[in-house]
């Protein structure tokens, strides 16, 4: 399997890649191409990877994510090394709402990177997988997208979007071979949460990895992680509105 992984050193595509890396043998090898902003990081998280299992193909690009001059050029880099069988778009950044509903760049920052960066580079993703007739394009979104609310709002409706851009990518790729998923992962043990009050409460990375290639593997076209919160969030999607106004969460 050839898999290319958008934001590849966040906390949980890391433990995807650790997994997809551990299932590489020689007779099948895996061959994974990640991309993420920081060049240390990323070549720390290939330098692991390769530690792991040495049948494991592993390439690296820098980028900022954002700058579409060079998403272009890292995108005639990423056809040449083509094809693939899975394209995981991952970055992101828990933003803080304070500081969102406070400051304009703080606001910009949130929804580029958690949602116009992330459609720019599901449709690169697309590209990539359309003349190829088959493949799956896998995207985070997040449990709080399901239904925004007052301590997270920014994040949540930046998920909310790329939820509704997935619907719109799975009607475009209807009839094809090209599976488009949303990925729903609860609050996990991250570098990204370690300022969250409900520490004890989150998910192990590892687990919700698991859940994700599990579910990649299986063809699912939604993926809440863990399993558990598909049918918290139907609860929450229900609460009547004048009831939800008076809850403090």
């Amino acid at each position: 399997m050839k898999i290319l992984i958008i934001g590849a050193t966040s906390g949980i595509a890391k433990e995807c890649a650790r997994i997809w890396a551990a299932r590489s043998t020689s007779a099948s090898p895996n061959s994974l191409v990640l991309v993420a902003r920081n060049a240390e990081s990323l070549a720390t998280t290939s330098a692991d990877l390769r530690v792991r299992n040495k049948t494991a193909e592993v390439l690296t690009y820098a980028s900022s994510l954002t700058e579409t001059e060079e998403i272009s050029r890292l995108e005639s880099q990423l056809r040449a090394g083509g094809p693939y069988d899975v394209v995981l778009i991952a970055q992101g950044e828990l933003s803080q709402q304070s500081e969102a509903q406070s400051s304009v760049s703080a606001l910009h920052q949130s929804l580029t990177i958690n949602a116009t960066s992330v459609a720019v580079f599901a449709e690169l993703g697309a590209r990539l997988l359309e003349p190829q007739g088959k493949g799956t394009l896998a995207i985070f979104g997040s449990v709080a997208g399901d239904r925004t609310r007052r301590s997270n709002y920014s994040y949540g409706a930046a998920k909310a979007f790329l939820a509704s851009y997935v619907n719109g990518m799975r009607h475009r790729f209807a009839g094809t071979k090209v599976n488009v998923v949303i990925i729903k992962p609860g609050p996990t043990a991250t570098p990204m949460t370690t300022a969250l009050a409900t520490s004890g409460r989150l998910a192990p990375a590892s687990a919700v990895a698991a859940d994700i290639v599990e579910g990649i593997a299986k063809g699912k076209r939604q993926i809440y992680t863990p399993g558990i919160w598909a049918i918290i969030m139907l609860v929450v999607r229900l609460i009547p509105g004048f009831i939800f106004n008076k809850l403090d969460f």
